[in-house]
Parts: structure tokens; C-alpha cells; sequence
């Protein structure tokens, strides 16, 4: 093993070396890929319990650098080999190579979304792009794991990620040791379903997050309430991008009633409520036919807001851009801008290979006016999956393995956040009942619990990592470890 791609961002004590897997696994004789794997050495030698194979989501998420930018509990770090196995397709992992977008693309793009994309995807190595699976994935796992020389691994994915470690536990059984399943996806939604289960989560989530400024007023000076915070941050949206968002305000409050409607406040108050919605929506629509080029999704405040949602660490930078005391993004390095256009190919194309979610062709207006008349970033994903759109012209290849605790000899852990828009509680539930875990519920409503320094947590995790069992069921949510008042140097994870 040696140094690890520069451009993956690992630490210095990350090693990384290349593993041949069979292209087809239904041909182990045939043509191989190559894909990077990742190791952090146990640091105590003499306590080492294992290997610990991790996954950070996506699906298209870069694993090499996982658990080197992540503060892991130090007793993972002390005890466990740490590796990850770069999913194919992505880059150092036999990465696919997309034709650039043309003009005639942009133009298919309204009636065949997911087959332009899958074509200008395949003209590189054709047939590769059909090997994009979840399955294809963890059966590269199990090569890495024999190449190991180890007759069993521990796993932990998180989002995405507990999806590709379930399969390999269903199709591995015997190999799995310790399972752990950090915000769990709903394996019933994929594909065409996932995002659109996220959109009222996301808006509700984006709602907290104005409550948390107003709370801290005192530093950022945005309004003492909620829908105070708001039209600070309405307003930002609006130089940006020259129109105003279409997300609803949140609930007045009293502090909102202006002084001489104070008598009758709850009437004001149920007034103000019953049509921001419509209010909100009407007035950007408004706005957008009005002004050349006005398109909310401009605004990088806008973009960031939504980003931020889940990860409270992030919303100081909100906080700190509505107020202009950070600067806007500028120009993004090459080597991020090579990542993020990789995650966003594989994406698109695992989830159209493997999507099970029947589409909903009545919903393609919808997702027509959020997505190309309106620019709306809160109801467009998931529209344009759910209507069908994002796959259309490239129907799925491949069944997902159903996956299931088919006689694991140590009960999963599953880790879910109560309030987590991109995972929500609810539909991580089903997980849970496919894959008999226990379960752990964290306050709060974070995505994606490992490296949080949440105590109580990281000491439950050890103790199932240990032992296979923890009577841990409930714990806080995490602490805020961002600064409140300093933006950071970036915003690319946590």
C-alpha cells in the first residue's frame, strides 16, 4: 500500500492501495476493474479487534478519505483496521467517463433525462455504466474482503450507505461480523421515491434552522424571530438571484404582530400562516416572468440553505452569509468541481439502473414548472424523480437484492436521528423491520451521526463494536462544533 490520490483528501496515516474485481460478477473468469481501497492501521496493535469496512452515502459519495476526516471515538481508531472500498464508477475506482453535455442534450433532457444521460455515460466503455449497482458494489466488498484475507468484516454505512452494507450482509451473511446502520434509507422508496420523501422534511427542517438564529440574535442580528430571520434572509436570496424564494415562511409568532394589530394578534397570526405558501409561491412566480434572467436558483445562498439543512454545523455559515459577514463562494477549485461532477453522473446512473419505484407521470407539470420555469431546489428533486422524468429513457437493468437479516449472527445496529430530513425517521423504520436492528434514536434531526463527538453515542458504538450488543436506546442530540461567529474555509462535508 502506498499514498493515497492526492485529490481524495486523505490523511497522512491513510494508505491506499488497488484491488482487481471481475467487471461482470456473473463472469469471475473475465475482464477486472480496479478499485482504490483505503486503510487506517489499528493504532494499538496489541487491541486490534478486526477490519472495519465503511461507506459515507450518495450513492456516489467518495469513501476514501471516510474515516480519516471524520473524528472517529478513539477506540475505533485504536482497535479496528479502518478501510474503504471506493465504489465503481467513481473516480480511482475504474471511474465512468460522461461525454460533455451539448446543446442537443440540454434539449433531449425534457423527454429523456436518464437515457441522455446513460448514453453519453457509455460511449467510453460500453456496457460499463449497466455494472453501476448497488449489488455490483458489494460483491466488489467481498473481493476486497478475500484479497484481506480476513474470514469476516465489520461494516458501517452511512445513508446510502446502509443500503449497499445490508445488501453485502444479505448476500454474506456468513462474512458479516458487526453491522452498523447510521441513518437508514428506506429501501422501499428507491429510487423514484427517496427524494421526494425528503421535501417536506427538508422545508420543515429549514424552518428550525431559522428558529436557531432567532434564538441567537445576539450575534447575528437577524430578527428575534423566526419569520423575522426569514425576511432577512429572503431579502439576501433576493439581490442574488433578482427574485424572491417560493419557500413558505415560516409560523408567525407574537413578536411578529405589529404594534397596532396587537388585539387582534392569533387572527393576524392564523391569516399570515394560512397563505404564506401561496403567498411565497405567487410572488416568485410573479417575479420570474418579470425579470430577464431571474431565477431563484442563482442565489448560492439559496443553494447553501438547502445543503445546510441537515447538518446544524453548517448553519452558522447560513446564519453568517444572510448577514454579510461571509464572503460567497467563488470559483470552485478544479479537483472539487472534477468530485462533485462525478458524484452527480453516478447518481443519476445508479439510480435509474436500479430503480424499482414505479413514476408517476401525472406529477411531470409539476416537476416541469419547479424545475425549469421556477428553479425551485425544495420541490424539484424530488419531482422530477417521482414524475418519472430523471429515468426517462433508461429504465432499470437490474432488481435491487431485497435485502433482510438472513440469520446474521450479531443483531445490527441502527443509529437514526428523529429529525433527519434526508433520512426520515419514518422510512427508516423499514429498514429496521427488514434487517431486525437495534435501534438507537438521537435527538435533534442531523444527518449522519459518526465523528459528531456525541458521547453518549460514540460509547454505545464502541460497546456494540465490542461486544455485538448495547442496551443503549435513546441518546442527545449531538453538540455544535463549528464556530458560531468565524465562516469555515469550506462547506464540502462536515
Amino acid at each position: 500500500m502506498g499514498p493515497c490520490p492526492a485529490i481524495h483528501g486523505a490523511g497522512p496515516d491513510v494508505r491506499c492501495a488497488t484491488v482487481h474485481v471481475p467487471r461482470d460478477h456473473s463472469k469471475p473468469a473475465g475482464p477486472t476493474i480496479e478499485v482504490t481501497v483505503s486503510r487506517i492501521p489499528a493504532r494499538d496493535p496489541a487491541r486490534r479487534r478486526g477490519v472495519l469496512i465503511g461507506n459515507p452515502g450518495g450513492p456516489g459519495g467518495d469513501g476514501i478519505a471516510m474515516f480519516s476526516a471524520l473524528p472517529v471515538p478513539q477506540a475505533m481508531r485504536d482497535e479496528w483496521d479502518l478501510v474503504a472500498v471506493q465504489p465503481r464508477g467513481l473516480l480511482s475506482a475504474t471511474p465512468v467517463r460522461c461525454a460533455p453535455i451539448t446543446e442537443s442534450d440540454t434539449v433531449s433532457s425534457l423527454v429523456s433525462f436518464g437515457g441522455m444521460n446513460r448514453d453519453r455515460c457509455d460511449k467510453a466503455d460500453p456496457g460499463y455504466v449497466r455494472t453501476i449497482t448497488t449489488e455490483n458494489t458489494a460483491r466488489d466488498i467481498e473481493s476486497v474482503r478475500r484479497a484481506l484475507g480476513v474470514d469476516k468484516v465489520s461494516l458501517y454505512g452511512i445513508s446510502y450507505g446502509t443500503l449497499l452494507m445490508s445488501t453485502y450482509a444479505t448476500l454474506f451473511p456468513q462474512h458479516t461480523d458487526r453491522l452498523v446502520l447510521d441513518s437508514g434509507v428506506d429501501p422501499s422508496w428507491v429510487w423514484n421515491d427517496v427524494l421526494a420523501g425528503q421535501t417536506s422534511s427538508y422545508k420543515r427542517r429549514t424552518h428550525e434552522m431559522m428558529a436557531w438564529i432567532a434564538q441567537r440574535d445576539n450575534i447575528y442580528h437577524l430578527g428575534r424571530t423566526p419569520l423575522a430571520v426569514y425576511r432577512s434572509w429572503s431579502a439576501k436570496v433576493t439581490s442574488e438571484a433578482g427574485v424572491p424564494p417560493s419557500l413558505a415562511a415560516p409560523p408567525a409568532r407574537v413578536g411578529d404582530v405589529p404594534p397596532g394589530l396587537r388585539a387582534v394578534a392569533q387572527q393576524y397570526i392564523a391569516g399570515v400562516d394560512l397563505t404564506a405558501d401561496a403567498r411565497a409561491r405567487a410572488e416568485n412566480l410573479v417575479a420570474t416572468l418579470l425579470v430577464p434572467g431571474g431565477v431563484q436558483a442563482n442565489s448560492s445562498l439559496l443553494g447553501l440553505t438547502r445543503m445546510a439543512a441537515p447538518d446544524r454545523n453548517a448553519w452558522p455559515l447560513v446564519a453568517l452569509r444572510t448577514a454579510g459577514r461571509a464572503r460567497p463562494p467563488g470559483q470552485l477549485p478544479p479537483d472539487v468541481v472534477k468530485i462533485l461532477t462525478n458524484l452527480q453522473e453516478m447518481q443519476n446512473l445508479i439510480m435509474c439502473n436500479e430503480n424499482q419505484a414505479p413514476a408517476q407521470p401525472a406529477q411531470v407539470p409539476a416537476s416541469v414548472f419547479a424545475n425549469y420555469i421556477v428553479g425551485d431546489i425544495f420541490d424539484g428533486p424530488g419531482l422530477i424523480y417521482q414524475s418519472g422524468m430523471a429515468c426517462a429513457g433508461a429504465p432499470a437493468v437490474t432488481r435491487p437484492v431485497a435485502v433482510s437479516n438472513r440469520g446474521l449472527a450479531v443483531q445490527p445496529l441502527q443509529i437514526q436521528s428523529v429529525g433527519d430530513p434526508q433520512t426520515p425517521y419514518r422510512g427508516s423504520l423499514e429498514m429496521q423491520r427488514r434487517m431486525r436492528s437495534h435501534l438507537i434514536t438521537v435527538g435533534g434531526g442531523d444527518h449522519a451521526q459518526l465523528g459528531r463527538k456525541n458521547g453518549p453515542l460514540d460509547g454505545a458504538l464502541v460497546e456494540y463494536l465490542r461486544t455485538g450488543r448495547t442496551s443503549v436506546r435513546a441518546v442527545p442530540e449531538p453538540p455544535i462544533t463549528a464556530s458560531l461567529t468565524t465562516a469555515p474555509r469550506t462547506v464540502l462535508g462536515r
